[in-house]
């Protein structure tokens, strides 16, 4: 298949959707525990350690926790930022490295959504605003947008849990 799916692959997809969901999704009160307490920290590459910072601590008003050496590249930055009930978004640099630039692949990152409250997502999307970053907005609680590397972000107003006033968890 190549370019957007027609309604005839929709169909099928959406066959095999229900198929999955018959086969593995259970009722709330029928899933059995995660083996994990929670996301420790998702990682991503970044070009430029201070314009990170700048964008995900100022603009975004995640507050950087810590930086030091990774420990799998000598002289790269492995950093962090606090994004809210225990979890991190973590960065590396590699520098001397041609990683090239931010790219969508089978496997790879396609967006990190972070859960923010109704009042700071509106506080943040005047923020955008102001900076001249461009979003697009979506069903009212959703804003996506990119950060200095490309990498796509999504600020959703929606409660941990939830995803557009359905339960996904």
């Amino acid at each position: 298949m190549t370019g957007a799916p027609d309604a005839r692959d929709r169909a099928a997809i959406e066959q095999e959707r229900d198929r999955i969901r018959a086969t593995y999704l259970r009722p709330t009160g029928e899933r059995p525990p995660s083996s994990a307490r929670g996301l420790h920290h998702f990682a991503v590459v970044c070009s430029d350690v201070e314009r990170t910072v700048r964008f995900y601590q100022e603009l975004l008003e995640f507050p950087l926790t810590d930086i030091f050496e990774n420990r799998d590249y000598p002289g790269s930055n492995h950093f962090f930022f606090d994004i809210g009930n225990g979890n991190l978004l973590a960065f590396f640099d590699f520098p001397g490295l041609d990683v090239g630039p931010y790219a969508e692949v089978l496997g790879g990152l396609h967006h990190i959504a972070i859960s923010v409250s109704p009042d700071r997502w509106g506080h943040l999307r005047a923020k955008l605003d102001d900076a001249g970053v461009q979003y697009q907005l979506e069903s009212k609680v959703s804003i996506y947008f990119r950060d200095p590397d490309g990498a796509r972000l999504e600020l959703l107003a929606d409660p941990l849990g939830e995803m557009y006033g359905s339960k996904v968890l």
